[in-house]
């Protein structure tokens, strides 16, 4: 488990295009000074497994199903990533809980930088869009962020439904967030405690359906 709380700008050195997958070979001398095989270390908010490592660098495998729901696919040698080691049980739980499991991808719409802060627009698709709500949690290329606000599509933003979050200028320096574009496609990760209530309410829901269902029955 991971806070989206990025410790390291790391570097792709390297990659290895596999028939159903990718090698990536990533720089990152912080992440890796105290790194095992089989590790876990979050990449742009994706949880990969750690198969090599030295001092100075380490390598995942990234199977197809990963490049297929992230944006690692469009990554390559020189392309910088969010780096995030697993969370220590006796850490400090500084962001959100963040699993490392990607929900989908956004693309960023608009930019709106101001003196002390940056807006940053982000078009998504409703079926993640229902799990954002204003104040709430999102992980966005595995950076943990407040969600400032939300809406639906218009002329401005184009189609589709969107939020916006706010970026500080630390987070701007350190993280990949800095030098996003509009267009650039980010790895979006929702609160994991909004798709269990969603799962609970429907099973609730079927229950009582199945009930009434059965006692309906009974009457006739």
């Amino acid at each position: 488990m991971f806070t989206g709380i990025v410790e390291e700008l790391g570097t792709i050195v390297g990659r290895d295009d596999l028939a159903d997958a990718a090698r990536l070979t990533i720089r990152g001398p912080r992440v890796t000074s105290d790194a095992g095989f089989g590790d876990s270390i979050a990449v742009n908010g994706v949880c990969l497994t750690v198969v090599e490592f030295d001092d100075q660098q380490f390598t995942v495998d990234v199977m197809a199903e990963t490049l297929r729901r992230s944006s690692l696919d469009r990554l390559g040698p020189g392309s910088s990533v969010n780096l995030e080691r697993a969370m220590r049980a006796d850490g400090r739980f500084g962001g959100h809980i963040v699993q490392g499991h990607v929900d989908g991808t956004g693309t960023v719409v608009a930019i709106t930088a101001s003196q002390n802060w940056t807006v940053v627009r982000i078009g998504v698709d409703p079926h993640l869009s229902r799990y954002l709500v204003e104040k709430g949690s999102i992980t966005v290329d595995g950076v943990s962020l407040t969600v400032s606000e939300i809406g639906a599509g218009s002329e401005a933003s184009g189609p589709g439904d969107w939020f916006e979050i706010s970026l500080i200028p630390t987070t701007l320096q350190e993280t990949t967030l800095g030098s996003a574009s509009v267009g650039a496609v980010v790895n979006l990760e929702v609160d994991v405690l909004a798709k269990y209530v969603e799962r609970l309410q429907a099973t609730r829901a079927e229950s009582i359906r199945t009930q009434n269902t059965a006692g309906t029955a009974e009457v006739k």
